[in-house]
């Protein structure tokens, strides 16, 4: 091969693919395991109180089951559809991760947690602590947010589902002039019939 001759590009590889979707669950996971643990604790007079992930901000978990249900649909579409996918996990995964990081610090559902159980609307919890459940559930939403650059940058080239699997077209059916005729148009899928 000369200077001026440069290899074609290789074909993006099936790897790509395992990635992603490696990507995708481990970091659903991640943000769903996240947000059904403790984010904020505190107290409310002598009670103790504290508030999972789920109840500060529902939008890392949906959010997680976006990217999920996007990992499944990248099987399910091509090309500019394949792109559409990749682009809402990325922004699903992005979401999570700012929703996370803005949860990490918030005391509003503490606060309303501590006057549910004191009984006393306006109450605020008191010696209140976070805990690194949050910033789980963000790292979550970033592998999921590189999960779909992968999907941008490599889905074109990643196997789809085959033509067996898309709703059947309707044929014309061939003419039939005897029994066996229309036993064979059946054995083709066609209707006789029509």
């Amino acid at each position: 091969m000369s200077a001026d001759q440069t290899p074609a590009p290789a074909a993006p590889s099936r790897r790509t693919l395992g990635v992603m979707l490696l990507l995708t669950v481990l970091s659903a996971l991640l943000v769903l395991t996240a947000a059904g643990r403790t984010w904020a604790e505190g107290r409310a007079g002598t009670l103790d109180v504290s508030v999972s992930g789920g109840k500060i901000s529902e939008l890392p978990g949906g959010l997680a089951l976006v990217g999920l249900a996007a990992a499944v649909a990248v099987f399910a579409v091509r090309g500019a559809g394949r792109l559409a996918v990749g682009a809402l996990t990325l922004l699903a995964g992005l979401g999570a991760a700012a929703a996370s990081a803005a949860g990490a610090g918030d005391t509003a559902a503490l606060d309303a947690e501590a006057a549910r159980k004191l009984a006393l609307s306006g109450s605020a919890a008191t010696e209140v602590s976070h805990t690194g459940w949050p910033w789980v559930a963000l790292v979550g939403g970033l592998l999921l947010a590189l999960a779909g650059l992968l999907t941008l940058r490599y889905g074109r080239g990643w196997p789809a589902m085959g033509s067996r699997y898309e709703a059947p077209t309707r044929k014309t059916p061939a003419r039939t002039e005897t029994p066996g005729d229309l036993w064979k148009a059946l054995d083709r899928g066609e209707d006789p019939t029509a």
